[in-house]
């Protein structure tokens, strides 16, 4: 029995990763791998489309192949799924990896503060998107197979958009069980489609040679640039890739990339080209007309199906970097659930979930077809990816050791590509490239304007905080003690909470005992309850400083952990226990200024911010919240 344990381990461990890595082809993936829906085509179609030759199908496919290579399976696949924090991805992780390394060096810090903020609104931007423009483009799918059905498309979109966004609370791990062999199938057909088509064409692999996009982009720069928006919509869903890692580790969304994905992928942009080279009326829709006429109802409702997923993609994203701002104290604290006991990148937030679904339905309502939202997309995603590869060149740099040549070689190189991507998507910016940038100017305020008054108000705290062993010092006898326990919230067990200080300045009382608590989030799922608690007696049987100490999974209450205290001697009755909590606000201006906007705007945004009290579970009745107005 003892010999046969590390096998039945290692079979477990095996099986494990096959799960994960189902599930992150069924959340990670969904995004890029609905792509041939739409980018093969758009490079041919509207006011930049290139004219219909050999030549130019043969440049647009290795301009596509190269660029996946590159920016795709070497810079994110490779490169930057190693640049984690904490087993967490996406951009804000990496900002908050480049944070700590440059902390001694203000300019730097300030830089990549500035750069991860900025690439983390832009994600925003592609998570609106993404959605719209996969799903709608599988339900045109519809006006191919059935025109006289091409009046429902808007419709039946919005209503799949509806219950995709309705299923978020289940989490993504169990989306993940349900979506991974659909995805499977989805890749699977994608490349028997593309394989017969190359099979009847097999020139079209010509393509591989990077010669043929290097020589287009010599003899003909300025249309080169005006393609590369087209091209670079067979990449987006890579910044996803990264921000979904957290949610199933970097070991599943590589096995699935190299397996499965881009195989399947290549294959089918040259598929498309095949067709595109025997049939030019094909152009009208080549991912559709590679299928057989009997068949194209069947691979409508499979490209619907595959583009639900692929919005899941970029809302488990947004979900993520969510979660990252409001611990790098960039959002407010919201509810987060998380939906799974052993990953904690799992997780869901309702606020996020319904705001994303109503600009979703209004992007939808507003342009009404893939082609149009194409226009709109891809400038966020570039932008995202430029600041991406900037910051983990500064981390690289940053790092003890001595960064690798080849390396810091390979991300100017892609940086550069990715660059020119950018300059290229700026052509959109009056066909709807205004949009993405619209919303990620709107966050990238409320972000920074967060950041920075929670600073003014941490370090205007700080410098009135009193250490927790001065406080007996502070009660003298002459400070009246009222009946009582007084439960004071304290983000740092070692001084003294402020708002305390607070109270004795203005009402002059003290009661006649008092518990400072801290609460603490562990990096576990659940923490039993013999582990929970931790007291501090600071003057015995009058004055205690607790800790409550909650898992990822648990939603902290207050009340039901006080009631583990008394097996250190610390019971409290429920109808004699007062809450303090404090709440700290930036007074209104004395003078308009420059930007007594932003002052404004935070004063709004913590108003319409979770309550403090509901968030622990403390019972209304017996909260008393004391409020503070700095003025600057």
């Amino acid at each position: 029995m003892v010999s046969s344990a590390p096998g039945a381990s290692g079979s477990a461990g095996k099986s494990s990763l096959a799960v994960l890595t189902l599930a992150a082809l069924g959340v990670v993936y969904g995004d890029i791998g609905t792509s041939p829906l739409y980018a093969f085509k758009q490079a041919f179609s509207g006011a930049h489309g290139l004219p219909l030759t050999e030549a130019n199908v043969l440049a647009v496919l290795s301009m596509m192949f190269w660029s996946i290579t590159l920016i795709v399976s070497l810079k994110y696949v490779t490169i930057v799924l190693r640049y984690d924090n904490g087993g967490e991805g996406g951009i804000l992780a990496l900002l908050a990896l480049a944070s700590r390394l440059t902390r001694a060096r203000p300019r730097l810090a300030w830089t990549v503060a500035m750069l991860g903020i900025f690439g983390a609104s832009l994600f925003y931007g592609d998570a609106v998107i993404t959605p719209a423009i996969s799903v709608l483009s599988a339900v045109e799918g519809i006006s191919v197979a059935t025109p006289a059905f091409e009046h429902w498309i808007v419709p039946i979109t919005i209503a799949i958009l509806v219950g995709l966004f309705a299923m978020q609370s289940h989490g993504t791990g169990a989306l993940g069980k349900l979506f991974g062999p659909i995805t499977v199938l989805w890749f699977l057909t994608l490349a028997a489609l593309g394989a017969v088509s190359i099979a009847q064409t097999p020139t079209v692999l010509a393509a591989l040679d990077p010669r043929h996009a290097l020589g287009f982009a010599r003899h003909s720069p300025g249309l080169t640039f005006l393609v590369l928006g087209a091209v670079f919509l067979a990449l987006t869903g890579a910044e996803a890739l990264y921000a979904d890692m957290g949610h199933f580790g970097k070991t599943p969304v590589r096995l699935a990339w190299f397996g499965l994905v881009f195989p399947s992928l290549i294959v089918n942009y040259f598929g498309q080209g095949a067709l595109a080279l025997r049939n030019p009326a094909a152009m009208k829709n080549p991912f559709y007309l590679l299928a057989p006429q009997e068949l194209l109802i069947p691979l409508v409702l499979l490209a619907t199906i595959a583009t639900i997923i692929a919005s899941q993609a970029t809302i488990s994203g947004a979900f993520s970097v969510t979660h990252q701002a409001t611990r790098l104290d960039y959002l407010p604290r919201l509810r987060t659930r998380h939906t799974s006991e052993t990953e904690r990148g799992q997780i869901y937030i309702a606020q996020v979930n319904w705001t994303m679904l109503l600009l979703v339905v209004l992007l939808v309502l507003a342009f009404k077809n893939s082609s149009a939202i194409a226009s709109a997309y891809g400038i966020a995603v570039s932008g995202t990816m430029v600041l991406t590869t900037a910051l983990v060149a500064i981390v690289s740099i940053s790092r003890k050791r001595r960064p690798n040549p080849l390396l810091l070689l390979l991300l100017a190189l892609i940086g550069s590509l990715e660059l020119v991507f950018f300059a290229a998507n700026t052509t959109k910016i009056a066909d709807g490239g205004w949009f993405p940038l619209a919303c990620g100017l709107v966050l990238f305020i409320l972000l920074t304007t967060w950041k920075r008054a929670e600073t003014i108000l941490s370090a205007h705290e700080k410098s009135k905080r009193v250490p927790l062993d001065a406080f007996p010092a502070l009660c003298s006898a002459s400070i009246p003690r009222v009946p009582g326990t007084a439960v004071y919230l304290s983000p740092d067990p070692g001084s003294v909470p402020a708002v305390l200080l607070h109270n004795l300045k203005h009402n002059k009382v003290l009661h006649q005992r008092i518990v400072f608590l801290t609460i603490i989030n562990e990096d576990v799922p659940h923490v039993a309850d013999t582990e929970r608690t931790e007291v501090r007696v600071i003057e015995r049987g009058q004055v205690y400083q607790a800790t409550l100490r909650y898992g990822f999974m648990e939603q902290p209450d207050v009340p039901k952990g006080l009631k583990l205290l008394e097996r250190h001697g610390i019971k409290l009755e429920a109808l004699e226990t007062t809450f303090f909590l404090g709440k700290a606000t930036l007074a209104r201006a004395a003078r308009p200024g420059l930007f007594t906007w932003r002052r404004e705007l935070f004063r709004w945004m913590q108003r319409n911010s979770p309550a403090t009290a509901e968030y622990f579970g403390l019972p209304a009745d017996r909260v008393i919240e004391l409020g503070t107005q700095i003025s600057l």
